[in-house]
Parts: C-alpha cells; sequence; structure tokens
C-alpha cells in the first residue's frame, strides 16, 4: 500500500511506522540526487512555513529555511513573538495556523509542539525538545544507509555517553521501528528512562531488532556498524560539568572503542556540535577549569576516516526538506 502523510505532524518517531520511515529516507535520497543535479524544485511552492526557535541552532535553523528556499516555500524565523509570554501557546497556535503552512518548532517541552500541532491545524514539526529530536534522525539513518552494504535492519547502532537524552531517546525509537539493532552504552546513573525501554522493547518484538542498554564498553561495542556519541551536558544543564564529567570521561569515543567494535566498516555519527577540541569558547573554559582537551569524542576519531559527521550534517536538510514535502507538499 502506498505510503501517505500528507498533513500530518512530524512530534517523534513513535508516531510512524516502518514503511513510514523508509518512504521519508527514500525520499529524502530522490531530494538529494536533485539538489545535487541542480534541479529547482517546486515541491513548497506557496507553502508559507514558521519557525519558531526556544534554543539556539546551527543545523536545524539552516537545514529547515534552505530545504524550504530549494522548493520554492518562503520561511518565517520567529524568536520574538508573544508565545507563552501574553498570549498562550494555543492561541499563538490557532494564530499561525491562519498564516502558516507548516510550524517548526525548536525548544524545551514536547507539550509545546505538542500543544501547537493540537491547535494550529496544519502540519508541526519537532526540531528538537527535551525529550525527543526526530529530525536529526532520519539524517543519521540516511547516514547510515549511504554508508553500509547492509539494510538498516541487519545494522547495529549503539549509542555512548548520556542514555538519557533527547538524540538516545530518539535513536532509539526509530531503531526499534525499522528493524535495527540499538545498545546504548552509558553509566548506570544515565541509563535510558526504564518506561520507555520497557515500550521500545514490545515494538522490537514486532520488527526484530534488538534493544540493549548497558555499562560494558567492550560488550555493547561489539559488532557495531555506527557508534554514536552527543555532549555530555545537554542545552540548560550548564551547571553539570564536573558530575558529569566524572560519569562520564571513560566513555570517550576514542580509536581504541572504534576498534572494538571488530568492523574495519564501522563509522562514526555525532549530531553536533562537538567538544573534541578546544577551539570553542566552551572547550577552552572546561580544559581551563578540568584540564580536558576532548569531551565526548577524541579529536583522532573526529577527524578520522571513520568519522561521517559532515555528510550526516548536510543530511539534516535533505531528510527535513523530505518531511516538509511528505506532509505539505505539491506531491
Amino acid at each position: 500500500m502506498a505510503v501517505n502523510i500528507k498533513g500530518r505532524s512530524f512530534l517523534t518517531l513513535k508516531d510512524f511506522s516502518r514503511d513510514e520511515i523508509n518512504y521519508l529516507l527514500d525520499l529524502s535520497l530522490d531530494l538529494k540526487r536533485k539538489k545535487r543535479a541542480g534541479i529547482r524544485g517546486e515541491l513548497l511552492e506557496r507553502k508559507n512555513i514558521c519557525l519558531i526557535f526556544e534554543k539556539a541552532s546551527t543545523r536545524t535553523r539552516c537545514a529547515f529555511e534552505t530545504a524550504a528556499f530549494d522548493e520554492g516555500g518562503a520561511v518565517t524565523f520567529l524568536t520574538n513573538s508573544q508565545m507563552g509570554k501574553k498570549e498562550s501557546i494555543e492561541d499563538t497556535a490557532k494564530v499561525l495556523g491562519r498564516f502558516y503552512d507548516g510550524i517548526e518548532f525548536r525548544g524545551y517541552k514536547q507539550a509545546t509542539v505538542e500543544t501547537l500541532s493540537e491547535f494550529s491545524g496544519v502540519p508541526v514539526w519537532n526540531g528538537l525538545t527535551d525529550l525527543y529530536h526526530p529530525t536529526q534522525v532520519l539524517a543519521d539513518f540516511l547516514t547510515i544507509k549511504e554508508n553500509s552494504t547492509k539494510p538498516l535492519n541487519q545494522c547495529k547502532l549503539v549509542f555512548v555517553g548520556d542514555a538519557r537524552n533527547n538524540v538516545a531517546n530518539s535513536l532509539m525509537i526509530g531503531a526499534a521501528k525499522i528493524g535495527m539493532d540499538f545498545t546504548a552504552v552509558a553509566p548506570e546513573a544515565l541509563f535510558t528512562d526504564k518506561a520507555l525501554v520497557d515500550e521500545m522493547m514490545e515494538i522490537a518484538k514486532e520488527s526484530g531488532s534488538k534493544i540493549v542498554i548497558t555499562s560494558d564498553i567492550a560488550a555493547g561495542l561489539k559488532g557495531a556498524d555506527a557508534v554514536y556519541t552527543d555532549v555530555w551536558v545537554s542545552m540548560g544543564e550548564e551547571d553539570m560539568y564536573e558530575q558529569r564529567i566524572k560519569l562520564l570521561e571513560p566513555y570517550r569515543v576514542d580509536m581504541k572503542m572504534m576498534k572494538a567494535s571488530g568492523n574495519p566498516e564501522v563509522i562514526f555519527l555525532h549530531c553536533l556540535p562537538s567538544f573534541h577540541d578546544t577551539e570553542t569558547e566552551v572547550g577552552a573554559e572546561v580544559k581551563a577549569k578540568y584540564g580536558l582537551s576532548e569531551m565526548e569524542v577524541s579529536d583522532e576519531v573526529f577527524r578520522s576516516p571513520f568519522s561521517k559527521v559532515f555528510d550526516e550534517a548536510e543530511n539534516r536538510m535533505h531528510t527535513i526538506k523530505a518531511v516538509m514535502v511528505a506532509t505539505i507538499g505539491n506531491l
């Protein structure tokens, strides 16, 4: 049966089936080839898109804007509205839904993006919340697809680090949905929420995925096709550096960890930005205070042939374009 997600919001991968996720990945590849060929798009022509950002962004904002422009869409970048201040989220949603064909939200509470979806009457896309980052995971899966000779449902993805964060949550959800094996390697204090793990294990029974949460680095890495990490301290947690460094320094992704996969074709992924050196204000501050020149990943791995992080970053644009085209586009 043909896949049709026109008019639907993209809030979490929980809402989408294996076929729907694979459809979005295939559409992403088609749109990527189209852009590489220099073909002007019209799939979002006369479509107006609103981008709401509570959190800072490089890749998400640029991906949404360039993806929309590539297919003829118009974008408003909205950061100074009255939403939540003098006007409720519900009322704001009802107003924006009269103006726009689709709305993106990047911020803190999952409840905010869900309220926007409930009351706007148009598709709403989750650009990141504290719980989920579904557009990131589409880019991750596309990058694995492009770099593996195996189908996704025969690959093993290993996340190393803070397994409670939004990226780890969404990677596990996506893997469970499409039948990919997923392992989170983390200290026990930072294990993924048990209720979410149990929920995904039920889905995995149907899809053939294997979900593992472990603190055993060697066992967790064995057989990995992709090793993934993220920053140790997320936005809004800046006072947690000392605690996270103590917990996570043994889980830095270095060359020894990559080789522990036993797979010479293994790739390294990171949603970015990354603290792999001291060439940032934060990196320099951490170096001065804690003596670390690199945090969640070694500079050697980040710059190695294993690393596909910039392919992954580019794929944010192609996959986000696919989400917008599939939900509001002129298909």
